[in-house]
């Protein structure tokens, strides 16, 4: 008789104590760029989550050392793709700060207006694009109907679709073209006629609030630790926006137009109806611009500069309310041409790092979900 061999295998009681680390990207269709994100699981829930960022970094805060104050609005408009204007207005009002420059009067209330149009061309990608990650096709095909309508006239003011270029230190690069005003006029109030679709379409979706409701929630304190703004904060809560609070351009003359919308539950649904609901208040806002518009009279819209403009030396701070949230410009002179130093502070970066708090604990299912309300550009994060 031939000698056996006995084997024995175990099997269950180690593996069900081991996590699984699972990356989601850096190409992922959930995302809004190249983002990844490193998860730690138990099941089918997340013990831990690190989003990993950088994939994008241009080095922009190096080169506005080597640009001169006219060149650095190239770089700065770009890393928030969906809120050029908006980019650019911040790193010139810090200019102009430095500068102890004042802007004529139109080039105010004209910011004020094309940065409320960015900021509704702004949303209504994110209101398109979030039910699109759930499972909703339909909505992004009239976000970008909508979107279409402005861009044309964003398009037909600047010469550009998304990269406006149209800040100047000083002002705006020209006036208005002939029956502008006009034209905008119509296209806020055909854009506000169809609004509704999104109310119709999302929010009286029962998926959507299925999948949205109590999911993600962010508290308040969580807001505060991580210097989260913009719509996110507001969703949990935090009633703040330097429009109202700190007012720049002509927002301190529009304090009976402007609403900041706040909601008290902090989940995903409620940042959705933040967001939706501002988008209403820009085009009442835009709206007033225009009215504001039409009383001024005709006039300049930029100051008269040097031919080498220098910044003299010392250091100020600005900060504007993006669309995505607050950015910061922290600018030091050195009183040459080049700024010595210019920080930039992106609402996204600050936004997205509150994910190490918000994933843990919830569904892999509902990571989308939480991930799509949390409405960044990776642009925005990597800079």
């Amino acid at each position: 008789m031939s000698p056996t061999t006995e084997t024995m295998v175990g099997i269950g009681g180690a593996a069900e104590s081991t996590d699984m680390v699972l990356n989601i990207g850096p190409q992922h269709p959930s995302t809004h760029g190249v983002l990844r994100l490193k998860l730690v699981l138990d099941g089918e829930r997340i013990v831990r989550a690190e989003p990993v960022i950088g994939y994008m970094h241009r080095g922009a805060e190096k080169l506005f050392e080597a640009r001169d104050y006219r060149q650095i609005i190239m770089l700065a408009n770009r890393h928030d793709w969906l809120s050029a204007f908006s980019n650019e207005l911040g790193v010139v009002l810090a200019v102009e700060r430095m500068l102890g420059m004042e802007v004529p009067e139109r080039a105010v209330w004209l910011r004020t207006l094309l940065a409320e149009l960015n900021r509704v061309l702004n949303h209504l990608m994110f209101l398109g694009s979030y039910p699109l990650e759930l499972g909703g096709i339909t909505p992004i095909f009239y976000a970008f109907r909508e979107r279409e309508e402005l861009q044309h006239v964003m398009e037909e003011v600047s010469g550009g679709r998304m990269h406006y270029m149209f800040n100047r230190v000083g002002g705006l690069k020209e006036d208005l073209p002939a029956g502008w005003t006009a034209r905008a006029r119509d296209a806020v109030a055909d854009v506000r006629s169809r609004m509704d679709r999104f109310d119709d379409l999302v929010l009286g979706n029962e998926i959507f609030r299925g999948r949205t409701r109590g999911v993600g929630v962010l508290s308040p304190r969580a807001v505060h630790a991580y210097g989260v703004s913009g719509p996110i904060a507001r969703g949990s809560g935090v009633d703040f926006d330097l429009r109202r609070d700190e007012p720049y351009l002509a927002y301190g003359e529009l304090g009976d137009v402007l609403k900041v919308v706040t909601r008290a539950e902090g989940d995903c649904l409620a940042r959705f109806e933040c967001l939706l609901e501002q988008t209403h208040n820009a085009l009442d806002l835009a709206d007033a611009c225009l009215d504001r518009l039409a009383e001024l009279p005709p006039g300049p819209v930029n100051q008269r500069l040097p031919k080498v403009l220098k910044a003299p030396e010392g250091h100020t701070y600005a900060w504007t309310e993006n669309p995505l949230g607050i950015n910061g410009y922290y600018l030091v002179s050195k009183g040459e041409k080049t700024p010595y130093r210019l920080k930039l502070r992106s609402a996204s970066y600050n936004n997205i790092q509150a994910l190490t708090e918000l994933l843990p604990g919830t569904l892999v299912a509902d990571m989308v979900a939480i991930l799509g309300s949390m409405f960044f550009v990776v642009g925005d994060i990597d800079k």
